[in-house]
């Protein structure tokens, strides 16, 4: 897929309130700090279309672009940010959740895991609840390039064997890296193929 345009179009507390028209759209969400809006900007060929931050908890809206007037990319908030207040954590659980399990137009979530850490409690939890709530989803595993091929292949096979303690099967997984520009042009080939599903 060739990202022609993309263009901020709006943000929203509500799964109600966002932007028209209504589109198909692709999520992002992961743990603060992971490198959402790095790999937003590395897909969308823009460096600064997502504000990249170094305060984690920072974005706190469901952020809407669009992309090549015909599909949204969704930037949702990071969860599991500590330093947050509980009444602010509870504040985004409810924003996530009421976008994700309310949005006829999402497609598919994209669930972001730092490469460097072994599988977190918090990204458990929300990916069963992925599963209970029949939510498509895929994983992508960032800032890959912070680790040599080895140590990423031992790293991801260890997170992937956690949650195939769970799980039967493991949706599409991918790799990147918003430095290397790795798994840039897999992440939008597989939202191509979804989407031409839609239009077909």
């Amino acid at each position: 897929m060739r990202i022609k345009e993309a263009v901020f179009s709006g943000s929203s507390l509500r799964v109600d309130r966002r932007p028209l028209p209504r589109l198909p759209e692709f999520a992002f969400i992961g743990r603060s700090n992971v490198g959402k809006s790095s790999l937003i900007n590395l897909l969308a060929g823009y460096g600064n279309l997502a504000k990249t931050s170094s305060t984690p908890g920072k974005t706190q809206l469901v952020n809407h672009f669009l992309i090549n007037g015909e599909w949204y990319l969704v930037d949702l908030p990071g969860y599991g940010y500590a330093k947050v207040s509980k009444k602010s954590q509870e504040s985004i659980k409810r924003i996530v959740w009421d976008y994700i399990s309310n949005s006829d137009e999402m497609m598919l979530l994209f669930v972001l895991l730092d490469a460097r850490h072994e599988l977190q409690k918090i990204d458990e939890d929300f990916i069963y609840m992925l599963g209970e709530e029949g939510i498509p989803f895929s994983i992508v595993f960032t800032k890959c390039d912070k680790l040599s091929s080895g140590k990423l292949a031992l790293q991801s096979s260890n997170v992937k064997g956690k949650l195939l303690e769970q799980w039967e099967e493991l949706p599409p997984v991918f790799y990147s890296s918003a430095h290397s520009r790795t798994g840039r042009e897999e992440i939008l080939d597989y939202i191509d193929s979804i989407f031409k599903t839609i239009k077909h």
